[in-house]
């Protein structure tokens, strides 16, 4: 199944495509770090995801990151369907050298947020780090999941944010998958 979706405004104009497979991705934000994420979120959550995205980057890069957040967020929610016979829970740990995260994700139909993550630096090259957390808490709001994002070890940044999109996407992909039980995986029936 493969779902797309745009979301034009006066700051950002945005073609996306996300599916299941292979992790094959095409990513196109004008912030090259952001992209290299994506593409690294798209690999380990074992998606397709292709991104054209034509922002206002001539302000900065908070317009773009939180609305490619946005529409991913929505595309999700789109994918897991009814959430019929998906795992629901899946969680990650992901060393880089000195840094470890823990990403747990729970397609709950309720969206949440904790995002216990102090980055080492401000920057990455010309990303803003405090973007990561706009990306991932667009997504989580919009995809309608609860998401705990966690810095347990760090100090460079760049591990750090790397870490956090590789044990996304696992987590992901985990939560995404066939339970083999042909049932909502709720007790209450539903998941809304």
């Amino acid at each position: 199944m493969k779902v797309q979706g745009e979301r034009n405004t006066k700051e950002t104009e945005i073609t996306m495509s996300l599916g299941r497979g292979t992790g094959e991705s095409s990513i196109d934000s004008g912030l090259g770090f952001f992209d290299h994420m994506l593409e690294l979120l798209a690999f380990h959550g074992q998606l397709e995801l292709h991104v054209s995205c034509d922002g206002d980057l001539h302000i900065d890069g908070h317009h773009t990151v939180e609305d490619v957040g946005i529409l991913f967020g929505e595309l999700l929610r789109e994918l897991a369907g009814d959430k019929r016979a998906i795992r629901r829970y899946g969680h990650a740990y992901v060393p880089m050298d000195e840094t470890l995260v823990r990403v747990v994700v729970d397609i709950s139909g309720r969206p949440y947020l904790h995002y216990g993550v102090r980055l080492s630096g401000d920057r990455v090259g010309s990303f803003d780090s405090e973007l990561t957390e706009e990306f991932f808490r667009a997504v989580a709001m919009n995809a309608r999941i609860t998401c705990h994002l966690d810095l347990l070890h760090g100090g460079n940044t760049h591990h750090e944010i790397e870490a956090l999109f590789k044990a996304f996407g696992q987590a992901l992909h985990i939560a995404l998958a066939d339970s083999g039980i042909d049932r909502v995986p709720s007790t209450k029936g539903v998941i809304q």
